[in-house]
């Protein structure tokens, strides 16, 4: 599938500001939400967050198939098709239980980032700037 850059940084982005929400006993217990979380960290904090996911989402976001995306609407996949976008990255070595443990949280994990992904714009319709 090919995203724009701008797409692939909302799309981790939302992933991490998901998986702080749910390490951060203040926002499991709605004393602040995942966004207050997430301007709380440091640079470096979320750095650090977004680099560790960044290795297990993007290659499996760029791999995922082209789908045709109307403008207004986020993209869509099934099931299988993230589960194979999943198992085709895997490295290699994992078998049996920790394999599907694994397969099962990357398909969550890529889940979450495909519904922080902004609606398409429709091209035709954006407006270009006279200066340019």
């Amino acid at each position: 599938m090919r995203f724009t850059e701008r797409e692939l940084t909302l799309a981790l982005e939302g992933a991490a500001k998901n998986v702080l929400a749910v390490q951060d006993k203040t926002v499991r217990k709605k004393q602040r939400t995942a966004d207050e979380a997430w301007d709380a960290l440091t640079k470096f904090q979320r750095f650090q967050l977004l680099d560790g996911l960044g290795d297990q989402l993007l290659p499996v976001l760029v791999g995922l198939p082209d789908v045709e995306v109307a403008p207004g609407n986020r993209p869509t996949f099934s099931d299988a098709q993230l589960r194979t976008a999943v198992e085709e990255r895997l490295e290699p070595g994992l078998k049996d239980v920790k394999r599907r443990v694994v397969v099962e949280a990357r398909v969550a994990l890529l889940r979450t980032a495909l519904q922080a992904l902004p609606p398409r714009a429709d091209p035709d319709a954006l407006v270009v700037p006279d200066h340019l």
